[in-house]
């Protein structure tokens, strides 16, 4: 009898094949106390142990091929700044001589002390980073016990899929060039860099799935359902059929999208839509312009502060960045955001300005644009990047979680400062339209105010629906309430866009407005999306030609009154009809 199984889908699409079960590392950790006088032999032995996974990364990403995802060599890059990091490496060497702890007990130990600090994030990007953390820790495990890792676990013949508690970025070459067509963990969300590197690949996916390490055994037929995340362990003959059916028009359906690259992005009754790219590295460009994406609509700014050992990057350096985006988007329009990141959340352990940042509800303590004023040298620094890049082509700056006017007045008047030191320092600089996050549903129900000073604004529905709701949606306790079809958040996001395209009335001209949360990226959202008036969509890469499909075949003059039924639609029976009626 078949086995079913749910976790969280991050990568869609389908895959069958046999399990691989990659044991995690952490599972059978000795557990045993050092002779007197011998800490320093089992220091010397920790160290040996790093400097064989740094000579692993190292070759791992000299053995990068030409066609490998940009993202793959920056996140070789985070293992090896992790790897290198003196205050792990301290506290981990603490526990050897203090305690007297063998290698792998301290370094677990060590592990324990710093996922205990990444679970009271709020933030679940940052919280989830702390996969990265113990992927590196997986690999000196590995190499203290002379254990090889993914690149030698599988053997045999045929496809298969990979079981495991969670996979480094860096392990999922073996996506590209090997036999696994897709795999599952334990652990892991949306956001992680696993998920992250997934999608980028192409590779179906499901994550958060806390069974399957226990439930799969070794060489189990598995079906892993990338678009719903569900799992099927040993299915009959007529589900696998089934499944191979649906690979095959699924593949059929990824050939006939990549047609479409060349085509306009335009509705049935012939208006414009504007398909942008969400980006988190300057390396993005390159997929963004080959779904042919219009322009990047979110350009995430936070990989330049993370683990630098509270070191914060230099205007130069910020600067080097922005330039490299603008110049390979070839004259498309780019949206810069500030860093978007909270004291509550640190940089890195070292990064605390004040000491103490304990907060009884960090979401909503000292996060993103309230972060960026609480230290105005910092801020000055990237608006000082960014004008200056603005020189080299069309740059337009987004400002994250924005709620008060008190906000709006103290950023652009360091945007003011930043332009006043430039000209005075004689360095050149160009213009920036500067744009709003409405992500807080007190700005959205303050939108005239962001509307008379913003010259566009960008939905963060991700946070929109988390803050209206009221739901962590990385709490997996309340995460099935986490829910972007709430006729809450609908009328909501209705209102934002109609009062926006109103805008232009009494404002003199139109006011942008785009969406680059997962609504925007989704193909089942388009037609609802482009029926409240949404002409502007930012996604990541790999959507783009599914959501230009759905364009290309919808009128909203059509789809208008159908939403109208869909906002007007309270009970979960009806909502769920007039979503049906209108897709």
């Amino acid at each position: 009898m078949a086995l079913q199984l749910f976790g969280i889908p991050v990568s869609r699409g389908m895959a069958i094949g046999r399990a691989v079960i990659l044991a995690s590392a952490r599972l059978d950790v000795a557990h045993y106390f050092v002779d007197p006088g011998m800490e320093e032999a089992e220091i010397e032995r920790l160290r040996a142990a790093r400097r064989a996974v740094r000579h692993e990364l190292d070759t791992l990403k000299a053995d990068l091929p030409p066609d490998a995802p940009a993202e793959m060599a920056a996140f070789i890059d985070v293992h090896k700044l992790l790897l290198d990091d003196r205050q792990m490496a301290l506290d981990t060497i603490t526990w050897i001589r203090q305690r007297r702890y063998n290698a792998e007990w301290a370094l677990t130990a060590q592990l324990d002390v710093i996922s205990r600090s990444f679970e009271e994030m709020d933030d679940a990007y940052l919280r989830e980073r702390i996969a990265d953390v113990e992927q590196v820790v997986e690999r000196v495990l590995r190499a203290l016990r002379g254990s090889a890792g993914l690149a030698h676990s599988a053997s045999g013949n045929g496809d298969l899929v990979l079981i495991a508690h969670d996979i480094a970025p860096a392990d999922m070459l073996q996506f590209k060039t090997g036999v696994f067509r897709g795999f599952v963990t334990d652990v892991g969300g949306k956001t992680s860099h696993t998920a992250i590197v997934a999608r980028s690949l192409d590779i179906p996916a499901v994550v958060g799935a806390r069974a399957a390490g226990s439930l799969i055994r070794q060489d189990d037929l598995v079906i892993i359902d990338g678009d719903s995340g569900l799992l099927i362990v040993d299915p009959s003959p007529v589900i696998l059929d089934d499944y191979r059916l649906r690979q095959q028009e699924a593949q059929l359906a990824r050939e006939r999208l990549k047609r479409l690259k060349f085509t306009p992005a335009r509705t049935l009754n012939a208006e414009p839509v504007e398909l942008l790219a969400n980006i988190e590295q300057p390396e993005d460009c390159a997929p963004a312009l080959e779904a042919g994406a219009a322009g990047v609509g979110l350009f995430r700014t936070e990989f330049l502060f993370m683990n630098r050992g509270g070191k914060l990057p230099g205007e130069d350096e910020q600067y080097a960045a922005y330039s490299r985006v603008i110049q390979a988007m070839q004259g498309k329009p780019v949206t810069i955001r500030t860093i978007d990141i909270g004291s509550d959340k640190p940089l890195d352990a070292e990064d605390h300005r004040d000491g103490d940042f304990t907060h009884l509800n960090p979401a909503l303590g000292l996060r993103a644009i309230r972060y960026s004023l609480s230290d105005p040298a910092m801020f000055r620094v990237q608006l000082r990047a960014l004008l200056r890049a603005a020189a080299l082509g069309p740059l337009k700056v987004l400002i994250p979680m924005v709620a008060h006017a008190s906000e709006i007045r103290q950023t652009f008047n360091e945007l003011d400062k930043a332009r006043a030191e430039l000209a005075a320092e004689n360095v050149r600089f160009g213009p920036v339209e500067v744009g709003a996050m409405i992500e807080v549903p007190g700005a959205a129900l303050a939108l005239p105010l962001f509307l008379r000073h913003f010259d566009f604004l960008s939905v963060g529905t991700n946070d929109l629906v988390q803050y209206t709701l009221a739901i962590d949606r990385a709490d997996e306790s309340v995460s099935n309430l986490y829910d972007p079809l709430h006729p809450a958040v609908l009328n909501l996001l209705a209102q934002i866009i109609a009062q926006t395209r109103a805008a232009a009335a009494w404002k003199g001209r139109p006011v942008d407005i785009s969406v680059c949360g997962e609504m925007a990226g989704d193909p089942a959202m388009t037609r609802l999306l482009l029926g409240m008036g949404l002409r502007s969509f930012s996604m990541h890469p790999s959507q783009i030609l599914a959501v230009k499909q759905e364009v290309l075949r919808a009128d909203p003059d059509k789809l208008a009154p159908l939403v109208q039924t869909v906002l007007s639609s309270f009970e979960p029976e009806e909502l769920q009809a007039a979503l049906a009626a209108l897709n």
